[in-house]
């Protein structure tokens, strides 16, 4: 692990995610400014203590500039910060959507990458009130990450790995893959299909209540003990399932999953899927 220290340029520093990584990054040795054009994030950031940067003087000696701005908005703000960075430096993202989309502003001599938190794990070890408290990550409890650079130099890599760690710290394992690869991973598998599961979970539990008529104690009580028990079992193969459940289970997945959901992860449906999300009529690449 890298204990060299960067001049970091964050985009966005007063935004959700801009807050975030910036109350890690003040906790570092790095170099850091903060760049906020909308005036609640500027007076979030001036609130934090955090002195304010003009877009161009925050990203011309950056070694690494974090674009943590919303999807729809990459494309315009690296129209304006990449061609002012210098050569060598990095421009991350935090999601790969615009990134696999072909949104980004991109030059030869500066490297896009990619990264994006794993949130802390169901079956983390946590010992205190205040890792139990985190379950989005980035305060108290570990958590892992994803990310892609499109650059064989080790160089880049390491500042990649050192800012993802400072960001989202604590940082366990940084896990690499590819910018498609990740745009696989977020968003097919954990908000198309896991955020999606999450959100049926709370209809389910609507419906039990509501319709028929289940004291919300006692249906909420069973529903997020059960949870625990399914994804152990089908996540880790704790325990069996039981012959009983099973069947119910079968069932379920007739009444409810269709035959085809596997599509899902092909590439065209994935194209569909970021078109959607980035209010595209298509991916052009």
């Amino acid at each position: 692990m890298s204990t060299d220290t960067y001049n970091i340029a964050v985009i966005g520093a007063g935004g959700k995610m801009g807050m975030r990584v910036s109350n890690n990054l003040v906790k570092t040795a790095h170099t850091v400014s903060y760049v906020e054009n909308s005036p609640a994030g500027r007076e979030r950031t001036l609130d934090a203590g955090r002195e304010l940067t003009g877009l161009a003087d925050a990203v011309k000696d950056a070694d690494i500039v974090v674009l943590a701005v919303p999807d729809l908005a990459l494309q315009s703000v690296t129209a304006e910060a990449v061609p002012l960075m210098k050569s060598g430096a990095i421009a991350l993202t935090l999601d790969p959507a615009a990134a696999y989309a072909g949104l980004l502003t991109k030059r030869e001599d500066v490297v896009q990458a990619v990264a994006h938190p794993c949130h802390p794990s169901i079956f983390l070890q946590r010992t205190t009130p205040e890792e139990y408290a985190d379950t989005f990550g980035g305060i108290a409890a570990p958590q892992d990450a994803i990310a892609a650079v499109e650059s064989d130099d080790p160089a880049a890599k390491a500042i990649v790995e050192a800012t993802v760690r400072a960001i989202y710290a604590p940082v366990i394992d940084v896990h690499w893959v590819t910018v498609k690869q990740l745009a696989q991973l977020e968003p097919t598998l954990v908000e198309t299909i896991a955020c999606m599961v999450g959100a049926l979970l709370k209809e389910s539990l609507d419906e039990a209540v509501n319709t028929m008529g289940v004291p919300e104690a006692a249906a909420r009580s069973i529903l997020l003990g059960h949870t625990q028990v399914a994804l152990a079992n089908g996540l880790r193969g704790d325990n069996p399932f039981s012959e009983a459940c099973l069947i119910a289970m079968d069932y379920g997945r007739e009444s409810i999953v269709k035959e085809d959901w596997k599509k899902i992860f092909q590439d065209d449906e994935l194209d569909k899927n970021l078109a959607r999300m980035l209010h595209l009529d298509r991916i052009e690449r």
